[in-house]
């Protein structure tokens, strides 16, 4: 399957979400991720508070594999029910993302979004 282009990220307004918040941009229609699959992706990832780029499998040129469970909370919790050709957005706050500020990762204390184009289910 190819993926989709590039997202763009519109700069929120208002206040930063304290819960995980999903919205589907395109609901897919191949298999659905379960919790605990190995899924392939392309994603983009934003801070929040700044709308800054922070990783983008796009940039890199190719999408990416890994289990579900071995990824921050957000994704664990965010990717389930999703199908393959769907497109997701997630806002993550910090404490399902890379913790609160000071946690060592140079993410840490940010509500991060991410678009996630899920290519394929293991």
């Amino acid at each position: 399957m190819t993926s989709a282009s590039k997202p763009e990220v519109d700069h929120p307004t208002g206040p930063a979400p304290t819960d995980l918040h999903i919205r589907d941009i395109t609901v897919g229609d191949g298999a659905e991720a379960t919790p605990g699959a190995k899924v392939t992706v392309h994603y983009l990832g934003v801070e929040f508070d700044s709308g800054e780029e922070f990783d983008s499998s796009w940039g890199r040129g190719e999408s990416i594999e890994f289990p579900l469970r071995g990824l921050i909370k957000g994704w664990q919790m965010g990717i389930p029910g999703m199908k393959v050709g769907g497109r997701r957005e997630l806002i993550v706050p910090p404490h399902l993302a890379y913790g609160p500020a000071g946690s060592g990762h140079r993410l840490s204390g940010q509500t991060l979004i991410f678009v996630i184009d899920l290519l394929g289910v293991g």
